[in-house]
C-alpha cells in the first residue's frame, strides 16, 4: 500500500475530506527545482500542479526578449487555472522562482473531479477571482506607483509564499520580474535598505523589518492579501 501524501497546499486543506479522497490517487508529489518550466507559452498544459512549497511566476515574454512577471503562486494555489476555464493553452509561462515541491495532476483529471465535485470546483474558482485580482493590480501597479513601493510588494508577496525572510534574489532577476532596468531596482534596493526595511548581499534578499516595509509598500499588496485571506480558507 503507497504512503499516504502529506498535504499542505490551502486550497486542497480547505477541501471537503470526501472530495480530498477523490483526488488523491490523481495526486503525484513532484519537486520543483529553481527556473523549472511547468507549462509554456502557447503550448498543451497536460498538468496542473498544487503549490505545496515554493513559489512561482507567471510571466509575460516580450518582443524583445524580456519578460515581465504579471502573477505569484504559492501554497494557496495551482498552477495551470486556464485548464478550469475550459482552456488548453495560455500565453504565460509558469516559472519557479523560489524552489519547493507540488502535487501534480494530469489536466484531464482536475476537469473531470471539478465537473463532479461542486465544492472543489467552487473552491478552485474562487481562487481564479483572487489570482485574477492579483494579477489585475499588479498591472495597475506597475503603472501608477513608484519603483520602491512595487519593490516592497513584490517582495511581501514572494515572502508570504516562501519559508524565510532570506530569499535568494539578483538585481538582475528582480529587474526582470518588474519590467524595469537593472539601475532602477539597484536605486530601489538601495532605498528601502537605507531605511533598514531590508537586507541585501550576495544575490540574496533579506526582510528585516517586515511591519515597515508593509508601511513603506503601495496598497496593493493589502488589497490582494485581503482578497485571499477572503476567498481562500
Amino acid at each position: 500500500m503507497a504512503p499516504a501524501i502529506s498535504i499542505s497546499n490551502r486550497l486542497l486543506v480547505a477541501l471537503p475530506p470526501e472530495d480530498l479522497d477523490f483526488l488523491r490517487p490523481h495526486l503525484e508529489p513532484v519537486l520543483l527545482p529553481h527556473k523549472q518550466t511547468l507549462s509554456e507559452p502557447n503550448a498543451p498544459i497536460d498538468h496542473v500542479h498544487f503549490v505545496q512549497e515554493g513559489m512561482v511566476s507567471l510571466v509575460q515574454p516580450l518582443e524583445n526578449g524580456a519578460m515581465i512577471e504579471v502573477g505569484m503562486i504559492g501554497n494557496e494555489g495551482f498552477v495551470g487555472v486556464p485548464v478550469l476555464l475550459g482552456a488548453d493553452t495560455s500565453p504565460l509561462e509558469a516559472m519557479v522562482q523560489i524552489p519547493g515541491s507540488a502535487l501534480r495532476m494530469q489536466s484531464s483529471a482536475l476537469r473531470e473531479q471539478a465537473g463532479r465535485s461542486s465544492a472543489l470546483l467552487g473552491l478552485l474558482l474562487r481562487y481564479v477571482q483572487a489570482l485574477h485580482t492579483q494579477v489585475s493590480l499588479t498591472a495597475a501597479c506597475n503603472g501608477r506607483h513608484t519603483l520602491p513601493e512595487r519593490l516592497a510588494r513584490w517582495l511581501l508577496t514572494a515572502r508570504d509564499r516562501a519559508t524565510s525572510d532570506r530569499m535568494p534574489l539578483s538585481h538582475e532577476f528582480l529587474a526582470m520580474m518588474l519590467g524595469v532596468r537593472r539601475a532602477g531596482v539597484t536605486v530601489a534596493v538601495g532605498t528601502l535598505k537605507a531605511a533598514a526595511l531590508i537586507g541585501n548581499t550576495h544575490g540574496q534578499v533579506t526582510i528585516v523589518d517586515r511591519e515597515g516595509l508593509e508601511a513603506a509598500c503601495c496598497v496593493c499588496y493589502r488589497t490582494v492579501r485581503n482578497e485571499y485571506q477572503r476567498l481562500v480558507p
